[in-house]
């Protein structure tokens, strides 16, 4: 099982002089399995242990902490990403005053060779660190040699059409409601996490009781009606259960923040305060307002039987 380290400070002994898989990897995409894939095969070929470091939260959300959320991977997201190519650790930095402040030769002195003794260290070729972005994969491939540990910078990884995957692509497809197309950017389906929380309980009046979870943490797709999969966030593994879910602001209720609303099909039980992943297999139609209740209902019933048909498609095509 892998094992998440908040800190570099205290890493155990055995973990020590790893090969180490280096980025912000949003998204854990096809691209960024390609870098994280090059440190497993190094890792294997030394027969050391080895191991992937992102930071949390992402640069670009410390230095432009105002603008909308993007990642597509938060924290929790992105270990469910990186646990099943192999790692035997991950490590997620606290990127704040103190880390933004340190200069790229001090960032690897301090982080990468004081504290986790590397053996090797895996990058993408645009990857750049340190106070004001100053050092790149040159300055690491020259630190390394001054310093005693390994470099691989690995190049553009694109698709059968020649585009490169990027982090860029997987938001593009997600606003634009295209969950194919993200997923074939990130290699599987797009999922969502968060705690079950507890709401106005309206769709259990109309018959469709609902686990809302709030997403801030990521981007916000299309808002619309998704055909979902849903399972809860445990130590086991997933089991996946079909549902259909509302994604927005509900416009029939004037309600202001956005939240994720599953309705998961033939299940009871209660969900509340517990975590729960939900993979969005594919887009049904936009938000929009009813006249009354009892057109709601008729369209969210058509919903559920688009949604039906849908996962039993994905089913047999997967």
């Amino acid at each position: 099982m892998m094992k998440i380290f908040r800190h570099h400070e205290g890493i155990p002994d055995d973990l020590k002089g790893s090969v180490i898989a280096i980025g912000n990897f949003d998204g854990v995409h096809l691209g960024h399995m390609g870098v994280i894939g090059e440190a497993r095969r190094i890792a294997e070929a030394a027969g050391i242990p080895w191991g992937v470091i992102t930071f949390e939260p992402h640069p670009r959300a410390f230095f432009q902490p105002n603008q909308p959320e993007f990642r597509i991977t938060p924290l929790r997201a992105k270990s469910h990403a990186v646990a099943p190519l192999g790692a035997d650790f991950l490590i997620t930095l606290r990127f704040d005053v103190e880390l933004a402040g340190l200069s790229a030769e001090d960032f690897v002195r301090l982080v990468l060779v004081n504290d986790l003794q590397i053996h090797h260290v895996v990058c993408g070729y645009d990857f750049v660190f340190g106070r004001g972005r100053g050092g790149d994969c040159q300055s690491l491939l020259a630190m390394g040699e001054k310093l005693g540990f390994g470099m691989t910078a690995v190049g553009v990884i694109t698709d059968d059409n020649g585009t490169a995957y990027s982090s860029t692509r997987v938001r593009e497809a997600l606003s634009a409601g295209d969950l194919r197309g993200a997923a074939s950017v990130l290699g599987r389906t797009y999922e969502i996490a968060g705690r079950v929380c507890h709401g106005e309980k309206r769709g259990r009046t109309l018959g469709f009781p609902t686990a809302n979870i709030h997403f801030e943490d990521y981007m916000e797709p299309a808002r619309g009606i998704y055909a979902v999969r849903a399972a809860l966030d445990t130590i086991d593994d997933p089991v996946w259960m079909n549902g259909v879910a509302n994604l927005g602001i509900r416009p029939m209720f004037e309600v202001a923040d956005s939240m994720l609303e599953v309705y998961l099909f033939d299940f009871t039980g209660d969900l509340y305060d517990q975590h729960m992943r939900v993979q969005l297999i594919e887009y049904i139609r936009p938000e929009m307002k009813f006249a009354d209740l009892e057109e709601l209902t008729r369209a969210i019933e058509g919903d559920c039987i688009k949604a039906r048909e849908i996962l039993a498609q994905d089913l047999r095509r997967g």
